[in-house]
């Protein structure tokens, strides 16, 4: 026992040397939670995590009256708990029906979201939804349709539409243990998921009289043709995207090139616009108020500006419709001003605990989105890293100076903490990400935004287009930059997918880092560079194989090769994108791995002799391709089952989902998209 004590005294110990420093670790405990919640094989009883909740809480008021050393280490584990029971709570909050089997025909909703989709296709969420012959009982609360044919305009968010069209459950992760959209899909309400090429019919036009989102997403939609009318082309869907959450009118192209160049996070309503419109209406206020002397010396100029930016931030939150990324924006600046209004600093890790608390707590699913995870991680950066150089003003005498060192500073500082969340979510570095940013993102605080509230505050007049004009050449320049940068030879670096442990424990070590006080700060570091390592040495699947058996991917020394250049382009891309192959599907085809025999793919794996089949007259040649094979892969449900031979057909993978098959001593390991996922709400499970 003596060991166990002087272990137990060490621990405690260390903690009570964080005293004063312990609040940003609170999110932390709590995300773990969060984390375990959606780690987990199998979905928890509700009332198992309720219990456990209640238990630490229970350990936490024992420690506080009894031995109140130890009251810290049990509220991070009652935070834990929290976290876990939160995750549960909300995973059966947003439970609807997810639609069974596939369906064609008639389909009938109001619209409530408008976007576009992978293919650059127009894409409309519904809800209150109809679906011929389907029993009003497993109808989903929400579809989401993409539209192939044409549109000659698009209906207004609460108008209630119809078409004739084929959907279908959302679908699972492409490969075992990769992105699971179903799970996505689950904390959207959205229950099936598929596109028409029949023309949209409009059955009853948005009420003008209902309130509430509707009423603001119409006010966005307005806005933002409004804003098109004026800016016409990509400068105007650049404009209505950062003003009012509306992306639907830019081109594919464009965001591939602000990706490639590292500036899409300008395109989402996020921490930077949030903080660039709430500081710009601040110091505007503050200035005004400052220059009446009687104002300055009787009234405080600085809390008014606080609440005026407050009420600018939460009209911007509104009217940009609201989405995770622009509340968790929103709570952010809103924790910063509220420190202002009581006499607080603004920018501290204790604001970006409690902003991070607030978030997860009202969705905990947002954890493992990469929005949170980048937005976070730059904002706690750079918090640190300027608390760290308090003096850093000194570097720049002049004032100019100090405002380029600053933008210089805070992109790179931001810019290195996201790098890895970016890199392994979308598997890309931007080499020239940097200038880019610096390149760009000056005249989005200096010129874009100004313009933007510019335009709000003279629209009543009828002369918003002077705002508008005002960021033209602004939007223009950004845009430019994007395609040169984008262009640029080795503008992108493909990465590789990380095993799933990787991001946690570079994110444990970035934490300890930042937050820890003292020389154990230093513990971090080799947290960070064994997953560094982790992520180097990580193996990729010799043989992958989609959901119906129709693609192959077989790793060669040249790379993936795939079994067929067109069709399940999505499926295709993300596998070569998580193994870090900039190829596209039809270079990927090309490589050297499948001999070809009619519609059977024949090809060895580990010393084993496998075959596909797949196209029509797949089922006769079974016992052909059986023939010399150790494992035959059938795109198609098989009737009857030769002997002797192993078949993986379409009904087995219905169940499975998308494999992963490794050669391990001598013989093949088989992994399934189902056994990653576990069984889980979202999943069925009940």
């Amino acid at each position: 026992m003596a060991p166990i004590a002087a272990i137990v005294g060490f621990l405690l110990g260390a903690v009570d040397r964080q005293r004063g420093a312990l609040m940003p670790w609170a999110p932390v405990a709590f995300g773990a939670g969060i984390a375990c919640y959606f780690a987990l094989g199998t979905e928890p009883p509700l009332w198992r995590l309720g219990a456990f909740a209640v238990s630490a809480l229970i350990l936490c008021g024992w420690l506080w009256w009894r031995a109140p050393r130890a009251l810290a280490p049990a509220l991070g584990l009652a935070l834990f708990a929290l976290g876990l029971a939160d995750a549960g709570l909300r995973a059966r909050h947003v439970a609807t029906p997810v639609l069974e089997g596939r369906y064609y025909g008639p389909i009938e909703g109001r619209v409530v979201g408008i976007d576009r989709s992978r293919s650059d296709r127009p894409r409309l969420t519904l809800d209150e939804v109809w679906l011929g012959d389907v029993p009003i009982g497993k109808v989903p609360a929400r579809v989401r349709i993409s539209l192939h044919g044409l549109v000659p305009q698009l209906p207004a968010p609460g108008a209630r539409v119809m078409t004739t069209g084929h959907l279908a459950a959302p679908g699972g992760a492409v490969e075992p243990g990769g992105f699971d959209f179903r799970r996505h899909a689950w904390f959207q309400r959205i229950g099936a998921v598929g596109y028409t090429r029949n023309p949209l019919l409009l059955v009853e036009p948005a009420a003008p009289q209902a309130g509430g989102a509707l009423w603001l997403a119409r006010l966005r939609f307005r806005l933002g043709d409004a804003v098109r009318a004026v800016l016409p082309g990509e400068p105007g869907a650049f404009a209505a995207a950062i003003m009012t959450g509306d992306r639907s009118g830019i081109r594919q192209q464009t965001l591939e090139a602000l990706r490639d160049s590292n500036l899409a996070h300008l395109l989402a309503i996020s921490g930077l616009h949030m903080g660039l419109l709430s500081g710009f209406v601040f110091a505007a206020l503050r200035l005004a108020m400052a220059a009446v002397p009687w104002l300055a010396l009787n009234w405080p100029i600085k809390k008014i500006a606080a609440g005026g930016a407050l009420v600018a931030a939460s009209v911007y939150y509104a009217l940009s419709g609201g989405n995770v990324a622009t509340e968790r924006a929103f709570v952010m600046v809103a924790v910063a001003l509220g420190a202002v209004l009581l006499d607080r600093r603004a920018l501290t890790l204790r604001a970006v605990a409690v902003a991070a608390l607030i978030v997860l707590a009202v969705r905990p699913e947002t954890l493992t989105s990469p929005g949170f995870q980048m937005s976070f991680a730059a904002t706690a950066a750079l918090v640190g890293v300027f608390a760290a150089l308090r003096d850093w003003e000194r570097w720049a005498p002049r004032r100019w100076a100090r405002g380029v060192l600053a933008v210089v500073i805070s992109s790179a500082v931001a810019g290195l903490a996201t790098a890895p969340v970016a890199a392994a979510h979308f598997n890309r570095i931007s080499d020239y990400g940097l200038v880019a940013n610096l390149l760009s993102v000056p005249l989005m605080g200096l010129v874009v935004i100004p313009g933007a509230v510019l335009a709000a505050l003279l629209a009543p007049l009828g002369l918003g287009w002077l705002g508008l004009e005002l960021m033209r050449p602004a939007i223009v320049w950004i845009l430019a930059v994007a395609e040169r940068v984008a262009a640029l030879p080795g503008a992108v670096t493909p990465v590789p997918a990380p095993p799933a442990w990787v991001l946690p424990v570079m994110a444990a070590g970035g934490l300890v880092a930042l937050i820890w006080r003292g020389r154990g700060r230093w513990a971090g570091l080799p947290l960070a560079a064994a997953a560094v390592a982790g992520w180097a040495l990580a193996e990729r699947p010799a043989l992958l194989v989609s959901a119906d058996g129709a693609l192959l991917g077989l790793m060669t020394e040249h790379g993936r090769a795939l079994s067929k250049p067109r069709g399940q382009g999505f499926v295709a891309t993300i596998w070569l994108e998580n193994d870090g192959d900039g190829a596209s599907q039809a270079e990927a085809a090309l490589r050297p791995a499948f001999t070809r025999e009619g519609n059977i793919l024949r090809f060895t794996l580990g010393g084993r002799r496998l075959a596909q089949l797949s196209g029509r007259g797949a089922r006769e040649r079974l016992s052909e391709a059986c023939a010399g094979a150790d494992l035959v892969i059938l795109a198609a449900v098989a009737e009857t089952l030769p002997e002797g031979c192993t078949v993986i057909d379409r009904a087995s993978l219905a169940r499975s989902g998308a494999l992963a098959i490794m050669p391990r001593r001598g013989s093949l390991e088989i992994v399934t998209a189902a056994e990653r996922a576990g069984r889980r709400l979202w999943h069925g499970a009940p």
